[in-house]
C-alpha cells in the first residue's frame, strides 16, 4: 500500500523557495547559503560548455535569463521500496520524465534526493540538465560521497526521460548515439554455487539465449586471498572453460578478494584458460595495487564500478590503474558524469565496459550509454539472476526492455527511456514529493 512522506512540500524550505522566486522576481542577485533557485543561470550555462559536461551537440535550453520561457522544475516525486526507487520528476509545462536513483538501500537515497539534491533543482530550467550536474555536487560540497551521487542519479536519469519525450527521441539519441543492438554477456552474481552448478547453468543459458560471453565469480568479496571456500577459484575456471568451449568469452570478478601477489598468480591461470577479463582483483580503493597486477598480467584488468568522485576517475585513467573503466551510471551520478568517465578513458586510449549488475533501469541507462559513446567495450553487462536471487526485480516494468535474442539486447527507438514504470509495483511504494509552492 503506497504511504506518502511529505518532503519540501510545506515547512522553511518552501518558504525558503518562495523568498529566492519572490527575489527573483524583483531582480535581486541575493549571494545566501540558502538553494539560490534562479539566480546566475547564464554563468552555469556557459561553465557547462567550459567544462565539457554536456554531450556533443547538446544545447539543453541554451543560456537564458531566470524568467525566459524556459520551463522550470516544479515536482520531484519518488516511489520507493528498499532496493529499487523511481524519481517522477515534473516541469512547469506538464512534461515529465521517470528515473532511479541507484538499488540498494534505495530508500535511503530517496531520503537524500529529498533532502540535498531537490532544494537545488526546484525552480532551475529543467533542460539545463548538465548545470544541475555541475551545480549540485558543489553546492553540497561537504558531502562528497556515494549516497549524494546516488541521489543525483535519480534526477538526472528523470531529466532525460523527460528531454527524450520532448524531443521525441531516445535517451542514446540526445547523447549522440543511435539505437540498435548490443553484445551482451551472462553475468553471475553468485558464490554460493558449486562449479560444475555454475558451469551447467551457464551452458544451459548460452543455449536458452545465445550468449557468446560469461562472467563469474572468483574469490570471495574484500577476501585477503581467502577464497569462498578452498579451492573454488583455481575448479571453476577451467570448470567453465571446458563446458563452454574455447569460442565463448570468459570473464571473472575478484571483487576485491586479492592481495596483489595472489592476483597475479590467479591471472596467469586465468590467461592459461583463455580468460580476458579480470574485474576488481585487489580492494577498489588501493589503485596502486590494481595497477601492479594491471602492469604484470596480458589479460584486460578492469574496475571503477565502486568510485563516484572524477577526482579519482581521472588519477586511475592517467596512472592508468586499469585497463577498462567500468564506471556504474547510477553510483557515479547520471549518464553525464558515466560519459565523462568514458571520455577521459577515451583519452587515453581504454575502452568503457560499464557496471550494471541487476535488471532495474541501471541495465537501461547503461544499454544507452553503450550506444552513445566512441569507445565503448565489447559488451554489455547482463545479470543472469532471477527472481530466486534478486526477487526485488521483479515486476518493475509493464512490459521488460531487456529481451535478449541471440545474445543481444537492443535499444529501442522509443522517446525517452522506452519504458513504462508498473502502476501495480508504484502503488506498494513510499511515496515522497517536494514540489514549489502553488
Amino acid at each position: 500500500m503506497l504511504s506518502r512522506v511529505n518532503g519540501l512540500h510545506a515547512g522553511s524550505i518552501v518558504g525558503v523557495l518562495k523568498s529566492r522566486l519572490d527575489s527573483a522576481l524583483r531582480g535581486v542577485d541575493d549571494h545566501s547559503d540558502h538553494p539560490t533557485m534562479f539566480c546566475h543561470h547564464e554563468m552555469e550555462a556557459r561553465d557547462v560548455t567550459k567544462d565539457s559536461m554536456a554531450p556533443p551537440g547538446w544545447s539543453g535550453c541554451g543560456a537564458v535569463s531566470a524568467f525566459d520561457q524556459a520551463p522550470v522544475i516544479n515536482r520531484v516525486e519518488t516511489f520507493s521500496r528498499e532496493f529499487v526507487a523511481f524519481v517522477r520528476v515534473s516541469a512547469s509545462d506538464g512534461t515529465g520524465g521517470w528515473g532511479q536513483v541507484s538499488p540498494y538501500h534505495a530508500d535511503i537515497s530517496a531520503q537524500v534526493l529529498h533532502r540535498q539534491v531537490v532544494p537545488w533543482a526546484l525552480g532551475q530550467p529543467a533542460s539545463d540538465i548538465a548545470a544541475l550536474v555541475n551545480s549540485i555536487p558543489e553546492h553540497e560540497h561537504k558531502f562528497p560521497g556515494s549516497y549524494l551521487r546516488r541521489a543525483l542519479a535519480g534526477l538526472e536519469t528523470a531529466l532525460w526521460d523527460r528531454a527524450g519525450k520532448i524531443q521525441q527521441k531516445s535517451v542514446c539519441e540526445l547523447l549522440g548515439g543511435t539505437p540498435g543492438p548490443i553484445r551482451a554477456y551472462g553475468s553471475s552474481m553468485r558464490r554460493d554455487i558449486t562449479a560444475q552448478a555454475e558451469a551447467e547453468r551457464l551452458v544451459a543459458l548460452r543455449q536458452q539465449f545465445g550468449f557468446d560471453a560469461f562472467k563469474f565469480r572468483v574469490g570471495a568479496e574484500c577476501g585477503h586471498d581467502v577464497d569462498q571456500w578452498p579451492g573454488r577459484s583455481e575448479e571453476i575456471v577451467p570448470k567453465v572453460r571446458r563446458a563452454l568451449g574455447p569460442d565463448v568469452s570468459l570473464l571473472v570478478d575478484g571483487n576485491g578478494g586479492f592481495s596483489p601477489s595472489r592476483a597475479i598468480t590467479l591471472g596467469q591461470m586465468l590467461e592459461d584458460e583463455g580468460v580476458e577479463h579480470f574485474e576488481e582483483p585487489c580492494l577498489y580503493w588501493e589503485l596502486e595495487q590494481t595497477r601492479e597486477v594491471t602492469q604484470a598480467l596480458s589479460l584486460d584488468v578492469t574496475g571503477g564500478e565502486q568510485d563516484c568522485d572524477l577526482a579519482t576517475w581521472r588519477r586511475m585513467v592517467e596512472m592508468p590503474a586499469v585497463d577498462i573503466v567500468q564506471p556504474d551510471v547510477c553510483y557515479v551520478g547520471g549518464m553525464l558524469r558515466a560519459m565523462k568517465v568514458a571520455k577521459m578513458a577515451q583519452l587515453q586510449g581504454l575502452p568503457c565496459t560499464p557496471h550494471c549488475a541487476n535488471l532495474s533501469m541501471v541495465t537501461l541507462f547503461t544499454m544507452h550509454l553503450l550506444r552513445a559513446i566512441p569507445n565503448a567495450g565489447k559488451y554489455l553487462e547482463f545479470s543472469i539472476e532471477g527472481p530466486e536471487y534478486y526477487p526485488w526485480q521483479e515486476g518493475l516494468f509493464v512490459e521488460s526492455p531487456f529481451t535478449v535474442n541471440e545474445g543481444q539486447v537492443t535499444v529501442s527507438d522509443k522517446p525517452g527511456w522506452g519504458v513504462e514504470i508498473h502502476p501495480d509495483w508504484l502503488a506498494d511504494t513510499t511515496y515522497q514529493v517536494s514540489e514549489l509552492p502553488h
